[in-house]
């Protein structure tokens, strides 16, 4: 199918451009086009002076909709996930396995190869432990974490096929060849969890980490006599982290002091949960987050469109930034910024269309645009 995407604002992922195209053919945009250069023989769309951004990447949700993934890591707890962040301009998502039992993390990996297989929108497991220290265990239950070996590694991989894109890892708690077997299976790791010392952060990231989950939440704290992980990701020239923009997880000014240092290396994810009364994470919503049976901070309530509104109204980011931050800069550390995270020739038709007010209006898969 080949349309014409006319009468909108185009954030290309580098540049906004004002009265501008977006040729789509195919599941793929052809061309971005000033509207003077338009051709007049193409199917055309009319956005309605809405703005057009690259489609939205989440790194780490758990659920959505009242279907927690960590819960029941099934195909129908998938469907919820991506359909909830479809709705929200977010066209891929890794869905998140917190410390779990084996059994449960298993299933995770099965639930995503067979959704995969099925329908569009999972880029990914991303599992949060469970080789993780159980000093910063946060939310996540202790009975579950457990020594990593390259055996247990090894069936995840089996298991997984291609489907395990992320893991979180303490870098304190495993082996140099945990690390390598990871990493030549092409999987990201991320230093969360983490009571690392600041050179054991530093060496984390030079063996193989590439990112950092949550900054600030569950890891080892920048002082004076001991910069902890999140000085060793300031210090780093190219590990990147992800960050809950919500005033929550961590104060605005904290973003914004992160985004100076840090910048195209500091992505937005929504570390997004729902209501759960079973299982082992069972969530309550207070306000604008969720806590576990104990009152411990559990989760956001944020979506990805709120927190660029965050990052904008509150931190001070220009919005342009702010749309990288959920879009390009997940895709670079994916690996994935060839085919998403930008409005250009060949890329994937991957894209929202929001208001002034960043409320989702329309999201498209694949050159597909469903209106909400």
């Amino acid at each position: 199918m080949r349309y014409l995407l006319r009468n909108c604002f185009v954030y290309t992922g580098s540049t906004l451009l004002p009265h501008h195209t977006l040729l789509v053919k195919d599941g793929l945009i052809e061309a971005v086009l000033p509207e003077v250069a338009a051709p007049s023989d193409v199917l055309t769309v009319d956005a309605q002076g809405l703005s057009v951004a690259p489609g939205l990447l989440d790194l780490q949700v758990y659920g959505a909709a009242g279907q927690l993934f960590s819960v029941t890591p099934t195909v129908e707890a998938l469907a919820t996930l991506c359909n909830h962040a479809f709705r929200h301009g977010t066209t891929g998502v890794l869905a998140t396995m917190p410390t779990n039992s084996w059994a449960l993390m298993r299933q995770a990996l099965e639930a995503g190869q067979e959704f995969c297989r099925q329908q569009p929108g999972l880029l990914g497991i991303h599992l949060e432990g469970p080789f993780i220290n159980p000093i910063k265990k946060g939310a996540h239950q202790a009975e579950f974490i457990r020594e990593a070996t390259v055996a247990d590694v090894e069936e995840l991989l089996q298991l997984a096929g291609s489907t395990l894109k992320m893991m979180t890892l303490a870098p304190e708690m495993v082996s140099a060849a945990v690390v390598a077997r990871l990493r030549a299976a092409d999987v990201v790791l991320s230093a969360g969890h983490s009571n690392a010392t600041f050179a054991q952060a530093a060496a984390g990231f030079r063996q193989g980490f590439s990112a950092a989950t949550h900054l600030f939440n569950a890891m080892s704290a920048l002082q004076g006599r001991e910069p902890g992980m999140v000085g060793a990701v300031y210090d780093s020239a190219t590990a990147y982290a992800s960050i809950i923009a919500d005033g929550v997880h961590c104060d605005f000014a904290a973003v914004r002091i992160s985004q100076k240092i840090l910048q195209e290396r500091l992505f937005l994810i929504t570390d997004g949960v729902t209501e759960s009364t079973q299982g082992a994470y069972q969530f309550r919503r207070e306000g604008n987050r969720y806590v576990d049976a104990q009152g411990t901070l559990a989760g956001s309530a944020l979506t990805l469109p709120q927190a660029i509104r965050n990052c904008v109204q509150h931190a001070g980011i220009p919005l342009e930034e702010a749309l990288r931050m959920a879009s390009l800069y997940p895709a670079q550390l994916l690996g994935l910024d060839h085919e998403l995270g930008y409005l250009s020739s060949t890329y994937r038709a991957d894209f929202w269309l929001f208001d002034e007010h960043l409320t989702p209006r329309a999201t498209a898969r694949a050159g597909e645009l469903t209106w909400h």
